[in-house]
């Protein structure tokens, strides 16, 4: 049985424009303010395994909680008692669970253009994994997020269902919408969390103020 979990912005100690549960240490924050960020993050819910996210799509297998930090934009475990971290500020965090592998994966539009949820499903089936199912986090939502119209045919042509408009009609994505048809592709269920990043005043958002901290999606076995 897996454990999830979504943070927002409230309850750290950062100031100012990363006010206050910043979990992101490449964004300009005070490292010291985000190191005792990480060990709230830490003491509610266990040791836990960050990765340095590039909008690429590999997939890092963690066994230890002392590995370094990976470079990826995809964790899996099948060791009960790390937590697994994915950060976001509009894109998805997408947390995977099955009876004996988990996965938090960082899918924004280049995410859901190279499928990189599809490589960690994927890989959780190499590792034994069942019946996987998901978890769609806070992200901007179809009528937030405006992209200029080359962005939106390269999309769309690979995914249709991605595609929307903004409420004045400019085009615009729907990343979750596409997502979950990836996901269901692949026989995996998921519950989406409809909360807007650009939206909520609880949830740290890029699109809405550039310079900005980071939530988390987090899972453990």
């Amino acid at each position: 049985m897996s454990f999830t979990f979504f943070t927002d912005r409230l309850g750290g100690y950062s100031q100012g424009d990363f006010s206050s549960l910043n979990l992101a240490l490449h964004v300009q924050d005070d490292p010291d303010l985000v190191s005792q960020n990480r060990d709230v993050i830490a003491s509610q819910y266990g040791a836990t395994m960050y990765m340095n996210q590039v909008h690429g799509d590999d997939v890092s297998i963690i066994t230890r909680i002392d590995q370094q930090s990976p470079t990826c934009d995809a964790l899996v475990t099948a060791t009960p008692g790390i937590t697994l971290a994915v950060l976001t500020a509009d894109c998805i965090p997408l947390l995977l669970s099955s009876h004996s592998v988990v996965a938090a994966v960082h899918v924004g539009r280049r995410g859901l253009v190279n499928g990189v949820a599809g490589k960690a499903v994927h890989v959780m089936r190499e590792l034994g994994a069942g019946t996987i199912s998901g978890k769609i986090g806070p992200s901007i939502c179809g009528t937030c997020y405006e992209v200029d119209q080359k962005t939106f045919d390269e999309v769309v042509l690979l995914h249709p269902l991605a595609k929307s408009t903004t409420k004045v009609g400019n085009p615009s994505l729907d990343l979750a919408k596409a997502l979950v048809a990836d996901l269901d592709s692949l026989s995996v269920a998921c519950t989406i969390d409809t909360r807007c990043t650009n939206e909520d005043p609880n949830l740290f958002s890029y699109r809405k103020s550039h310079r900005t901290g980071r939530q988390a999606g987090l899972i453990r076995l």
